[in-house]
């Protein structure tokens, strides 16, 4: 008789999961996402890493009427910075370090969890972070913090096969969730401040093999190797650690390129140092370059240019114009050209003084502060990986930014060892005085009045026209949350004192607020089953999900 229970048992299970694939993920529906938002089915909701949903049922007149549905709670202590994909029901989401789940995303209800244990080497700088999946065909794909790129099954979450990236024993990397593009998936390396040489590189979903690698620090006879000295190229850094975006009809892909090694001694490796601090597009074929922007040449402030590149067509200045926007982690918000790299606008959105301005050609004019003096933005920089959204409603783009907050640096020469951390100085936080808080003092809370007058962060939403802010929700603390935009005018977000947010997207007007209990670091997703749209968010170590009172 127990037998029979559980035969029957697996059944039910069987066909609670089974029931809602009803068809593969191909690269048509992907490039096609805008025709099933009820669907989230990549790290930015779409190639055009928009993070703008067409759902509606969630607008300004009912959000009030949000209540929880489920809550998924991590495994492992720490940050969770995972992005949910929602396929026909079912949400695959990771755990840190590097576990996939299936989920069902009405219940919350797990119905498989594939846990890849890395090599004991693994290094990374900031935490065991892993940022998700990418899903194509009947597969599901992740990097993993030992640089491997694993395949799963995506009904049983077996393992179909898996490619060493790069070397571990090197500290290479991949924390970024994959981009599935064609019959490819593409990702990057991280270990930028462990001497690497960093790349993008694509492989054949079907099998995992290599279909093609572009370094992001030229060798030896190709263009841009004269920007770098004697042997530092080969220990540059140039990390690729956040999913890029891919334009269909120039077949380009575009990924922002973290910051050279060593850090913050810009003297010990003379030169632009390319292509570190960049935005490069490749053609997602032959992974050949067509084009990249520097934002920081020689960077000595760790201004990673690992952002997410926002596509677009728009009106600019009333000419249709295909550009990429970009709140560069350096203080600048930019609007590109995307089909030539020509900067359109830079302007800046919070305090710099590392530069006095940009020519016209948005190259930055350097003003270095003396030894011991606050540079600003300070070292995660106006804005940092945390994914934008861009509403083609408002023609706005929204993203978080840390205002008046700065860092105070030294350097040192230091000598390159595989494998070891290659940071050639450091940086203190401003403080008013010395043990003082450095992040929140002065400022007003919408929410609860709190005061304080150092640091503090900031919703921002930009006119790509202009460059210039149209408005500005301002917190208490610093956030790291990313953005989602709707259909119905919703910018919905977080921030770290774990408020999960949602805004009027034209003006700024706080609609809704409910305190999760934790920090909110990755954007929130929404999705759509059975008539009843979700909106998750990851606050602390616990994923929660939202839908309308019933």
């Amino acid at each position: 008789m127990k037998k029979l229970i559980k035969l029957i048992s697996s059944l039910v299970f069987a066909t609670a999961f089974i029931a809602p694939l009803h068809a593969q993920v191909s690269y048509q529906r992907i490039l096609n996402a805008a025709e099933e938002p009820h669907n989230w089915l990549t790290y930015n909701g779409g190639y055009m890493s928009q993070r703008f949903s067409l759902l509606d049922q969630i607008n300004s007149d009912n959000v009030g009427d949000l209540e929880l549905k489920w809550v998924l709670q991590n495994q492992v202590f720490g940050a969770w910075q995972s992005n949910p994909i929602v396929v026909d029901g079912v949400m695959y989401v990771t755990e840190r370090p590097n576990s996939v789940m299936a989920v069902d995303a009405v219940t919350g209800r797990v119905f498989w969890k594939y846990v890849h244990t890395n090599d004991e080497r693994a290094r990374v700088c900031c935490g065991a972070n892993n940022r998700g999946v990418a899903v194509l065909g009947d597969k599901v794909f992740m990097g993993t913090l030992d640089a491997n790129l694993v395949a799963l099954d995506r009904i049983n979450g077996q393992r179909l096969w898996q490619v060493e990236v790069g070397d571990v024993g090197l500290a290479y990397s991949v924390t970024m969730a994959p981009l599935a593009v064609k019959d490819k998936v593409i990702v990057g390396v991280g270990g930028g401040e462990f001497g690497i040489r960093g790349y993008v590189a694509a492989y054949y979903a079907e099998t995992g093999e290599q279909a093609w690698k572009t370094y992001t620090i030229p060798g030896p006879g190709e263009p841009g190797h004269d920007t770098w000295q004697d042997d530092d190229w080969m220990y540059g850094g140039a990390p690729v650690w956040i999913t890029g975006s891919f334009d269909v009809e120039q077949n380009l892909t575009f990924w922002g390129v973290g910051n050279p090694g060593p850090d913050w001694n810009n003297a010990q490796r003379p030169g632009d140092n390319l292509y570190s601090d960049s935005v490069i597009a490749l053609d997602v074929d032959t992974g050949e370059m067509q084009w990249y922007f520097q934002f920081t040449p020689n960077d000595p402030y760790d201004y990673d240019a690992v952002q997410v590149p926002v596509l677009a067509d728009i009106e600019w200045n009333g000419t249709p114009t295909k550009v990429m926007m970009w709140a560069n982690r350096n203080g600048y918000f930019y609007v590109l050209d995307r089909t030539t790299g020509e900067c359109l606008v830079g302007k800046p959105y919070v305090r710099v003084n590392w530069s006095s301005g940009l020519d016209e050609n948005c190259r930055p004019m350097i003003t270095p502060q003396p030894d011991g003096m606050p540079t600003y933005p300070g070292n995660q920089g106006g804005t940092n990986w945390y994914p934008p959204s861009f509403s083609p409603r408002t023609g706005l783009f929204y993203f978080a930014a840390w205002e008046d907050y700065a860092t105070i640096y030294y350097s040192e020469e230091q000598e390159y060892e595989p494998g070891r951390a290659f940071l050639g100085g450091g940086f203190s936080v401003l403080a008013p005085s010395p043990g003082a808080p450095t992040i929140g003092i002065g400022r007003t809370n919408p929410i609860n009045n709190w005061t304080s007058e150092v640091g503090h962060g900031s919703l921002k939403a930009m006119d790509p026209n202009t460059g210039e802010e149209v408005w500005e929700f301002e917190q208490y603390d610093v956030s790291d949350s990313g953005m989602l935009t709707t259909a119905t005018d919703l910018l919905i977000t977080g921030g770290r004192e774990g408020y999960f947010h949602v805004l009027d997207a034209t003006n700024g007007e706080l609609l809704y607020y409910k305190n999760l209990g934790g920090q909110i670091v990755m954007a929130p997703v929404t999705y759509m089953v059975d008539g009843v749209q979700y909106v998750s968010i990851i606050s602390g170590n616990s994923l929660f999900t939202f839908a309308l009172k019933e």
